[in-house]
């Protein structure tokens, strides 16, 4: 995957609706979206799919979206949710410690690296140490998640060995959501 920051999509915390969210963010640079939000219906998902692509697009974004019921171009998986046929060009799945990652994936999120405030009592986080061990032995780019709060996590994670990181609040919950991509995107260069 090109980019290293992944946004996950929170409609619940964006503080305005999540195309005009995505496109403010977008400002700080291009990012690909992770279009969670699983408490929607497909045929939901799918039209905010349809809204946001182009804005991504525009951009030099991506949209990747969450354990799909229909044919996508990309798809980030729960760790139950079967590899959609026909494969998507782009899959990712989500990992938890001790799991074991599937070669045959284009990249995973690995978590909870910190405590995660968008999942309370999620965890235990996991700590540097374990992902610094899960990137060594990874066949596949890892993204650190879980309390990447804002550029020094972030820019930990990469010293770590992690291929970028994955955020939810950070960017989702922020008022000035250009500042916050753009302190990501420059923390992990």
């Amino acid at each position: 995957m090109r980019h290293r920051l992944l946004v996950v999509s929170d409609l619940h915390g964006c503080p305005r609706p999540l195309p005009e969210q995505v496109a403010l963010a977008l400002r700080g640079g291009p990012f690909a979206l992770v279009l969670r939000d699983k408490h929607l219906r497909w045929e939901e998902r799918q039209a905010l799919a349809e809204e946001l692509r182009p804005i991504l697009d525009a951009a030099g974004g991506a949209l990747i979206v969450a354990d799909p019921a229909g044919p996508v171009a990309a798809a980030h998986l729960s760790r139950e949710f079967p590899i959609p046929q026909p494969r998507p060009a782009l899959v990712g799945r989500s990992v938890h410690a001790g799991e074991p990652i599937d070669p045959g994936l284009d990249y995973c999120t690995y978590s909870p690296i910190w405590t995660t405030e968008s999942k309370p009592g999620y965890g235990p986080a996991i700590g540097l140490a374990a992902l610094e061990k899960c990137c060594a032995a990874s066949p596949v780019p890892v993204y650190a998640l879980g309390g990447v709060t804002g550029p020094d996590r972030a820019r930990a994670a990469r010293e770590a060995g992690a291929a970028g990181a994955a955020v939810m609040g950070a960017v989702m919950r922020a008022a000035d959501p250009e500042r916050a991509v753009r302190g990501l995107r420059e923390a992990m260069r």
